[in-house]
């Protein structure tokens, strides 16, 4: 399959590193900072891939089977829209978009193309997370009371000095939008996506260097009357302490941590199974807290496209976890529960906000 990636930044790596394990042919990089670009081509050793400043001129020159968007996040939507009615697959970095009218359309569009989209949350592929998944829907929990997620993560001044749209309410959002998603998405699809309120709040504490929250707090509502909270900051000096999650049902309880939620920290079951002692203090060795889960993604979304149905983690994915961190915005402005589906709403929203 022909290949391209869009944004040579710190997410980079991953992607070209998953392309490679995938055997895709890497045909084009695009990078609105040239000098970064190159730079970025010789480090990965892509010689034969053309560079481009302009994405639409990429898209419109080659045959390309897949596309990765992994620029600032601001820019997200209008690249997946324009490479969408294209006809190109593509794999979106978090957030999928900025508002719930882009990420609708993206989702819309990819629905009445059939053009696959996959919103890049590869912790979904962690081990422990699928074994997780897998006592879920297995029924192993009974019925579920509540859940939490907390991502305990550090960044200084010299981490949003690297990328001028970083901490912008037009361009990226704050700790809950950037740091925080990939937990948000992992809660809300383990205890079954279906979520009826949101109450929530957010505050600058400690950057006042940056537009948006660098502490967020939520308590989530399922439909099925489950509870669940959510806290994620950037304020956990002075380092990244965890990315957590809890599961508590009346037949089991599961927390899950580590960096990258790649750990089984408990796993206690009331029927006990032949897999149980192995899933115990199971640990998969994450080099960041970006965790392993790109070669995955990308192997599912190339399945998705030979065998033409939806990939694992669809541009809906994409949008439950942009709303669930959208309805916490919208709660911290409005000082009110906000009640799902969330209309009419994204991050410019929450200019002069904080």
């Amino acid at each position: 399959m022909n290949y391209a990636l869009i944004g040579c930044g710190r997410i980079a790596p991953n992607h070209i590193r998953a392309a490679r394990d995938n055997n895709l042919n890497i045909v084009a990089l695009c990078d609105i900072d040239e000098s970064k670009m190159l730079k970025f081509k010789e480090n990965v050793g892509s010689d034969d891939a053309l560079c481009y400043t302009d994405y639409k001129k990429l898209i419109d020159e080659n045959v390309l089977d897949l596309l990765s968007i992994a620029t600032d996040s601001g820019s997200h939507g209008e690249i997946a829209i324009y490479a969408i009615q294209k006809g190109v697959n593509v794999i979106i970095e978090k957030p999928m978009a900025m508002s719930i009218e882009e990420a609708e359309k993206i989702v819309e569009l990819s629905e009445k193309t059939g053009v696959k989209v996959c919103a890049c949350h590869q912790n979904r592929f962690n081990i422990a997370v699928l074994q997780t998944k897998k006592a879920l829907d297995e029924g192993r929990f009974g019925k579920i009371s509540h859940g939490a997620v907390c991502v305990r993560w550090f960044r200084d001044k010299t981490y949003y000095e690297q990328d001028s749209w970083r901490g912008k309410w037009e361009t990226d959002g704050g700790t809950l939008m950037n740091q925080c998603i990939h937990g948000i998405d992992l809660l809300r699809w383990l205890m079954g996506d279906e979520v009826e309120v949101i109450f929530g709040g957010a505050s600058n504490r400690l950057h006042s260097y940056i537009e948006a929250e660098d502490i967020g707090v939520a308590v989530l509502k399922f439909k099925n009357g489950a509870l669940a909270t959510v806290e994620g900051t950037a304020n956990a000096f002075p380092g990244d302490l965890e990315e957590s999650i809890h599961i508590f049902g009346e037949k089991g309880a599961v927390k899950l941590g580590g960096m990258a939620a790649n750990k089984i920290e408990m796993w206690e079951f009331s029927e006990v199974k032949e897999d149980d002692l192995k899933n115990k203090g199971l640990s998969e060795e994450a080099l960041n807290v970006y965790g392993n889960g790109h070669t995955s993604l990308y192997r599912d979304v190339v399945e998705a496209i030979n065998e033409n149905r939806a990939p694992y983690v669809d541009a809906r994915a994409g949008l439950s976890a942009l709303e669930t961190v959208l309805s916490i915005y919208k709660s911290q402005k409005t000082g009110e529960a906000v009640k799902l589906p969330l209309k009419n709403f994204g991050t410019k929203d929450m200019i002069n906000e904080l």
